[in-house]
């Protein structure tokens, strides 16, 4: 399990700002797909690892993309939300502790929810610490909603694209 995350983080990364680093579509639509490391870590993940992992996975993206810890405040409040998100929208029985989240294992019903506040949470933190000022509110607000939108829309397709058959 520990190498098939090392593989998804790097390959993660590399696509982060490699490719989706250099689309923006009239400024207001960034993907950021490496949140989805994040959010297929395994429900067992300890806390320090999930908080460590997602800082690492930040701090990352950040190096390559010169935005001075921004992705990675982003990701370790998005961390930090997820044991909540997940306990807000599950009623225990919804998974076994060493799988990981996904449409395939808890359903639509439940990942949608899920993906949905920590991608929206992500993105509001890193797009407002990224404008920090309020007269710039409402566009931030529509660039946030946008993004997340592509980045969701990222998100489902790579998890249709990587169900395995039983």
């Amino acid at each position: 399990m520990t190498v098939r995350n090392s593989i998804r983080f790097i390959g993660l990364v590399l696509l982060q700002v490699l490719i989706l680093n250099h689309i923006s579509l009239g400024g207001y639509v960034n993907p950021y797909l490496y949140v989805l490391f994040i959010l297929w870590l395994p429900f067992s993940t300890e806390r320090w690892v999930l908080l460590l992992s997602a800082f690492l996975l930040g701090f990352s993206v950040d190096i390559f993309s010169n935005t001075l810890g921004l992705n990675a405040a982003a990701s370790v409040i998005m961390a930090f939300a997820r044991p909540f998100v997940i306990s807000m929208i599950s009623t225990g029985t919804d998974f076994e502790p060493t799988s990981r989240p996904s449409i395939r294992g808890q359903g639509m019903r439940w990942f949608l929810p899920y993906a949905v506040t920590l991608v929206l949470l992500h993105h509001f933190v890193l797009f407002y610490l990224e404008v920090f000022r309020f007269s710039e509110f409402f566009p931030t607000l529509l660039r946030v909603l946008l993004s997340s939108a592509f980045t969701l829309g990222l998100v489902f397709l790579a998890e249709y694209l990587t169900v395995r058959k039983r």
